[in-house]
């Protein structure tokens, strides 16, 4: 769908933005909602039957984060390592909340078939704010390389180091938003001191894959066990989807590690990364998380299926 932009209210038109722009910028952001109440509460219930560990504490000042990840709790090093991340952008609700939903519900199918590394939220800053930045004004989502600009993207790095070549399958969780048209957009080339292009947001749920390791069967598994819950995203008049060409039902592609993307962050074989719709007319929030869910476990169970070919 298209949307009626205005001009963004910080900065000055074709002039990327100092530090004034990005103190202005972080102090119209407004805390919405509770990472302690919604995700830490959730975590906290797992413990008894995942291990649960703080792998850093993001500082922004006065404010602290703890970060969590939940691991499988028979973990064997001779069994494949799957990874899920959700919240890397904190206002992408059903990243977050589909990560939990399947760690409360779904992950007991794998015990002793997989190991499981999940991480629900990355950025609870942004979770909290309802936002695709973290208060630098920094998109943690084009931030996994080293050195990174981001908190967010750093902790995750090294959480993960150890894990770089045992990971098999990594799927990260995301939202396509109409807010990404009307607001963080724009935000991006105020930001960047560039002119706005005006783009449309896809009605409906799409992955994104990987152009340096393109795994068009993977994929097309996930999208058809979504399509049972909520329906994927038609191209459009260009036989594009967010300006880039569809390779298959639902599928793009991005060169994942160019661009500094979470789903690049190790060296699985399988990787992809959600898009699911929230603000379409044709899905509800339980829809949004289900799909997740649905993504997650259609992704888990292709990876098993096909962990002995090389």
């Amino acid at each position: 769908m298209s949307l009626t932009i205005s001009a963004y209210p910080i900065g000055t038109p074709g002039v990327a933005w100092g530090p004034a722009e990005v103190a202005a910028w972080r102090a119209r952001q407004t805390r919405h909602r509770s990472y302690a109440d919604d995700v830490l509460t959730a975590i906290e219930r797992l413990r008894s039957r995942f291990d649960v560990s703080e792998y850093a504490t993001l500082d922004y000042a006065p404010e602290r984060f703890p970060l969590y990840a939940v691991r499988s709790r028979d973990w064997r090093d001779e069994l494949p390592t799957m990874l899920v991340t959700g919240g890397v952008h904190g206002y992408e609700t059903s990243g977050v909340h589909g990560a939990l939903q399947f760690l409360e519900h779904d992950a007991a199918c794998y015990a002793g078939r997989v190991n499981l590394l999940v991480v629900p939220c990355v950025s609870p800053w942004a979770y909290e704010r309802i936002h695709r930045w973290n208060p630098d004004a920094i998109d943690p989502n084009r931030s996994f390389r080293e050195p990174s600009p981001a908190q967010e993207s750093t902790a995750l790095l090294r959480l993960l180091a150890p894990q770089r070549d045992r990971v098999l399958m990594h799927i990260d969780l995301h939202e396509t938003t109409d807010s990404d048209e009307s607001e963080f957009r724009p935000a991006l080339a105020a930001r960047d001191g560039v002119a706005h292009e005006p783009g449309e947001i896809p009605d409906g749920f799409y992955l994104v894959d990987d152009t340096g390791n393109p795994q068009p069967a993977f994929q097309q598994a996930i999208i058809e066990a979504v399509a049972k819950v909520t329906h994927i995203a038609p191209a459009d008049a260009k036989n594009e989807i967010i300006g880039s060409p569809v390779v298959a039902h639902g599928v793009i592609q991005y060169p994942l590690k160019k661009l500094g993307l979470c789903a690049g962050i190790t060296n699985a074989r399988y990787t992809t990364t959600t898009e699911v719709y929230p603000d379409s007319p044709r899905a509800t929030p339980a829809q949004c998380n289900d799909a997740q869910v649905a993504a997650v476990c259609a992704a888990i169970d292709f990876a098993l299926a096909h962990a002995d070919i090389s």
